[in-house]
């Protein structure tokens, strides 16, 4: 890991850490001449012989390029701003490179549960490619350990549709290019009689819903109470992995009403809650139901994509509310948006994709960023769109078999990750 932090400096000098005094306003950006990187090495030399604290005298808005690592078409860099401080690493990957794509990845290839990105990483099939660096990605149920890692928006794990979009996300077209957009799923089951009911997928069903099952959840559904469908072929008709945009035609093999039914890799379930049975009409075994898994924008032939939020720059728009708005809720959601906070994202230029993370709650090294803060940033990278992933805890880049950053609690655990891969030779 590295480890070179804003307080090196200090300490070098016999002096002890300075606690982080925040400056508003302040605006990172990379130097672009040698000249500008004599000029700050001299700054440092000056503090150390008056010893003093170097957040007084780098200039406002200056910053440090502290270290580097590339390989063909990927490099990392690690942007100090001393007078925040803000400690900023950047994974910039070439657009125009064929040999280079980006995969949604999942901890153990299934929707429950937690991983080190670095076990994500080396989980990806060979004939895929070589990961070769990545960050974390969406924010996802922690507090109920029996759905622990479940995603809280959609996620799209090699064309297989493995959570529901509920936020915005970002997705990759059959050429490669980047999109961002608040996604919506009109997922529904068209019942016998013509009636139609929506569903949700892969998740923790509540009295009053339905959820659909896919062997990619886990072993069971995990619920408790209602009615089970079981879900086999019907016919020629399209069958798992699921995707997005598509109609399956299921005809009900069993219905059980114990819960937590088995998942066969053959077949899914539809559970329903005890709330919703008394809207529906007996449904017994040989009854052919048909599922829609539709979206806005439509998803269909996807083969990568990963939610988080909130966009960070939309169409060259970038998030810049820096404080609440009055009458905002007082949710720590929505309250941590105004807060600076380690931080990760992803966005794109015409020519390269950006994964970023801000290291934080570190007095001495990085204080974090508030949204508009980061947006900022992104843009100054010369991205016209991004979005905001999991932060705090979670905000990790993983780079060549390492963490790169500094994450405020070690390296964790997280439920997904977007990972950049090199293609095998001849792919």
């Amino acid at each position: 890991m590295i480890r070179r932090d804003a307080s090196d400096l200090r300490e070098s000098c016999g002096m002890p850490p300075a606690k982080a005094r925040p400056v508003a306003g302040v605006t990172p950006f990379l130097f672009t001449s040698r000249k500008q990187g004599k000029r700050l090495s001299w700054v440092m030399v000056a503090v150390c012989a008056a010893g003093l604290a170097a957040e007084t005298l780098v200039p406002a808005g200056a910053s440090d390029v502290r270290a580097s690592k590339s390989e063909s078409g990927v490099s990392y860099t690690n942007d100090r701003v001393a007078t925040v401080p803000w400690s900023i690493h950047v994974v910039k990957i070439d657009r125009s490179r064929q040999d280079l794509t980006f995969f949604a990845a999942h901890a153990q290839g299934k929707v429950l549960g937690v991983s080190l990105i670095a076990q994500q990483a080396r989980a990806i099939p060979p004939e895929i490619g070589r990961a070769v660096a990545g960050v974390n990605g969406d924010f996802y149920e922690r507090e109920n350990p029996t759905y622990a890692g479940d995603p809280r928006g959609l996620q799209i794990v090699q064309g297989e549709l493995i959570s529901a979009p509920s936020t915005v996300a970002v997705w990759f077209d059959a050429a490669g290019n980047p999109h961002l957009d608040e996604v919506k799923g009109d997922f529904q089951v068209t019942w016998p009689d013509g009636s139609k009911t929506s569903f949700g997928l892969n998740q923790r069903r509540p009295a009053n819903g339905v959820v659909l099952y896919t062997p990619t959840y886990g072993a069971s559904t995990r619920v408790s109470g209602g009615r089970d469908l079981i879900l086999e072929r019907e016919g020629n008709s399209p069958w798992l992995p699921l995707e997005a945009g598509q109609t399956y035609r299921g005809r009900v093999r069993e219905v059980q009403s114990n819960g937590n039914t088995r998942l066969a890799s053959d077949t899914m379930v539809l559970s329903l809650g005890p709330q919703v049975m008394t809207d529906l009409r007996e449904v017994g075994p040989g009854v052919v139901l048909e599922i829609s898994t539709a979206t806005t924008p439509d998803l269909r032939g996807v083969k990568t994509a990963i939610a988080g939020g909130p966009a960070l720059i939309k169409d060259g728009k970038a998030f810049s509310v820096k404080n609440p708005p009055p009458g905002a809720p007082p949710s720590y959601s929505e309250r941590s948006k105004y807060e600076r906070h380690p931080r990760s994202a992803v966005g794109w230029s015409p020519t390269h994709v950006y994964l970023v993370i801000v290291d934080g709650r570190q007095p001495g090294l990085s204080v974090g960023m508030k949204l508009a803060e980061l947006a900022e940033y992104m843009a100054r990278l010369g991205c016209t769109d991004a979005m905001n992933f999991d932060g705090g805890k979670s905000a990790q880049m993983w780079m060549q078999g390492q963490i790169m950053n500094t994450p405020c609690q070690g390296e964790d655990t997280v439920a997904n990750s977007l990972l950049v891969v090199r293609k095998p030779e001849g792919r």
